[in-house]
């Protein structure tokens, strides 16, 4: 960042904008330099101001990107949000592939390395967990009975086991036994019991549920073993007997998990969740834009950076399907934009119901200026892949999943589809884990950094102040990767979250 733009009031975004941002809180009759004007209002930082005069129903730029239109004449200083900002369709060009290029790789002999779990299906592990999953809510107690005894009595003899972890949630009955929420919650299970971050896993269920955890095995072709079981609690005698005999289940995983041993591989192993949650308007111009470096270099090593959030892309899909390696590929997600569409139809909402009061208050003001900040964080190599929610995620590069905008549900399909790492950007501020990956919180702005600094795990703040470029911050968030991908402990590890973060898409009817 140029010293000019570092000691101006405001940030300009693109030449062809008419808007910037401010750099912080602005009174009213602030000269902006280089824009010629001042300010007519008092201007929030993060918020946006106008440089030239607007006319009602005129497109407001901001990324050279039209965020919405005004809802009524804007002169030039006065500040642009909700009360003179609104939104109505628009064609979007997706010009499919328009922009792919061929990816710069970095040689296999040259790539970064971590210390990792290799697991005996190639795929590699960032933490060594054992699971204990349910196939339906009634079986969460017992469940959460069984972790809690085997960390507490059990996993201080075994110490490269990183914990015991009950991943429970609402559902599994009151559903149909066919269909697509069903689909959903399944895949789901599966993906999580599969994840490299777990050793073993064992599954409660009740016994007559919908979501039968034999059905789940027929699927997907499962036998059990020694590092995944299955029990039920209707076969078990109960409550206690079912806690007592899942203990000993893992009691004789414990052995096998514990001869893990982390070794040197290839960033290649890396799959990332790129989330992001209380944004503000600082997410597009810092956190997000230095994720999407990182998401660049992690990419150009041979790793996978999986970006979703549908709802929040909504309006800024054209600037992924001119990145799309096909026609094919970039039709997937116009489906998925336009299943959106029709779902929340259904529902009696609408897509512009997001942003948030958080986003708003921090400077959003329509999903298309959210979406435009969100989708900087896939970076600008090719889009190779779109997955539906939970799906294995085979392809290396960057790909897309569909997946809600609520971030423990999206982060839950992220971590089915075998992420074994997740960088979550906030502006607001924004506290959880996703066990059994480790989460990285990456702060838009300093201000909050320092009040949530026992939950933040790198300040991308100096970007606005011309301390650090993206280039910059993004070369330390992936060197941030490696070294938690390592065994480095994530603030939200610290803090003990991951348990009440698992919360699988739940669609259709409650009966």
């Amino acid at each position: 960042m140029s010293t000019v733009a570092a000691l101006s009031p405001v940030i300009r975004l693109n030449p062809a904008d008419n808007v910037v941002i401010a750099r912080a809180e602005l009174p009213a009759g602030t000269a902006l330099p280089g824009e010629g004007i001042t300010t007519r209002d008092a201007i929030p930082a993060g918020h946006k101001v106008s440089t030239a005069a607007i006319r009602a129903g005129e497109p407001v730029r901001r990324y050279n990107q039209i965020i919405g239109f005004a809802t009524e004449d804007i002169g030039p200083g006065e500040h642009v949000h909700v009360q003179n900002l609104g939104l109505h369709a628009f064609e979007r060009d997706y010009a499919f592939g328009a922009d792919a290029h061929p990816t710069a790789f970095v040689p296999e002999e040259e790539r970064a390395t971590f210390q990792g779990f290799v697991r005996p299906d190639g795929r590699v592990g960032t933490r060594n967990y054992i699971g204990v999953l349910t196939s339906v809510n009634c079986s969460a107690t017992v469940a959460r009975m069984i972790a809690q005894t085997a960390e507490r009595e059990l996993l201080p003899h075994f110490p490269n086991v990183d914990g015991v972890v009950a991943l429970t949630h609402g559902t599994g009955c009151g559903m149909a036994g066919s269909g697509e929420g069903y689909d959903i919650l399944q895949r789901t299970l599966w993906g999580y019991a599969r994840n490299p971050n777990f050793a073993g896993v064992l599954m409660v269920g009740l016994g007559c549920e919908v979501n039968q955890i034999d059905f789940l095995l027929d699927a997907y072709g499962v036998t059990p073993g020694p590092l995944f079981q299955v029990m039920k609690i209707q076969d078990s005698g109960g409550t206690r007997t079912t806690a007592q005999a899942g203990v000993a289940m893992i009691r004789e995983m414990l052995p096998h998990a514990d001869k893990a041993r982390r070794t040197t591989v290839s960033a290649s192993g890396l799959v990332v969740g790129l989330q992001c949650g209380g944004s503000d308007g600082y997410s597009g111009v810092t956190a997000n834009p230095a994720l999407g470096h990182a998401a660049d270099l992690l990419v150009r090593q041979g790793g996978t950076a999986i970006l979703s959030e549908t709802p929040e892309v909504y309006g800024a899909e054209h600037l992924l399907t001119r990145r799309a390696v096909s026609r094919a590929v970039g039709e997937k997600l116009v489906d998925r934009i336009r299943w959106w569409e029709e779902y929340t139809e259904r529902q009696g909402g609408e897509m512009n119901n997001n942003p948030s009061p958080g986003n708003k208050k921090g400077g959003l003001t329509t999903i298309l200026e959210k979406s435009l900040g969100a989708v900087a964080k896939g970076g600008t190599t090719n889009l190779v892949e779109v997955y539906k929610y939970a799906e294995q995620v085979n392809a290396k590069g960057f790909v897309f999943m569909d997946t809600p905008g609520y971030d423990p549900v999206s982060a839950t399909g992220q971590i089915a589809g075998g992420a074994n790492l997740v960088c979550f950007t906030t502006g607001r501020g924004s506290v959880s884990g996703f066990k059994p990956a480790p989460c990285l919180k990456l702060s838009t702005n300093t201000e909050m950094y320092r009040r949530l600094s026992e939950d933040m795990d790198i300040d991308c703040g100096p970007i606005i102040t011309g301390a650090a470029d993206i280039e910059e911050m993004g070369r330390r968030i992936f060197r941030l990767m490696l070294d938690t991908a390592s065994g480095k402990p994530t603030k939200s590890e610290a803090l003990g979250f991951g348990d009440n973060e698992f919360v699988p898409w739940q669609l259709g009817a409650v009966m």
